[in-house]
């Protein structure tokens, strides 16, 4: 067997290491504000966000996990504990009925407008406010682009 591996040179590990640093770092830190201060995680505040922005503050299951970025089990699971809070409801999909839409209450969008501000106040002190407006379009760009290699 013959590794033909490309190794990383010195400056792309540095990149390599500091990214990976950068995804664990930054999800702790917005899930402890946003625990800290709203008594919920990042993905329930992303479920929050995405219903309030759908039309008729509905989705579908299945596009509400792509909007926040997981699995329909802990999509599940999450719908749970913002159901028991009164923030969210489910439904059978009105076109479908063997699908389910999840429905943000008036209570779940006033629960989600009151913590934005401290949400956007965090992403401001972590990311926005440290970097130059061109390194932080520079820094969405690459993003995204990971983003569609790494989600195709």
């Amino acid at each position: 067997m013959s590794d033909d591996t490309e190794w990383l040179s010195p400056a792309e590990l540095r990149s390599w290491m500091a990214l990976s640093a950068l995804m664990e770092a930054l999800p702790a830190a917005v899930d402890a504000q946003l625990k800290r201060e709203a008594g919920i995680n990042r993905f329930e505040y992303m479920v929050l966000a995405g219903l309030s922005e759908a039309p008729g503050r509905a989705l579908l299951m299945s596009d509400l996990a792509t909007f926040a970025a997981g699995s329909i089990s802990r999509l599940s699971h999450a719908i749970g504990r913002l159901d028991r809070q009164g923030w969210v409801t489910r439904r059978p999909y009105a076109v479908d009925g063997r699908h389910t839409e999840v429905v943000l209450t008036d209570a779940g969008m006033e629960k989600g407008a009151a913590t934005a501000p401290g949400h956007v106040r965090e992403a401001r002190r972590l990311v926005v406010d440290n970097l130059t407006p061109q390194q932080l379009r520079q820094l969405g760009a690459a993003a995204t682009r990971i983003l569609e290699i790494a989600n195709p």
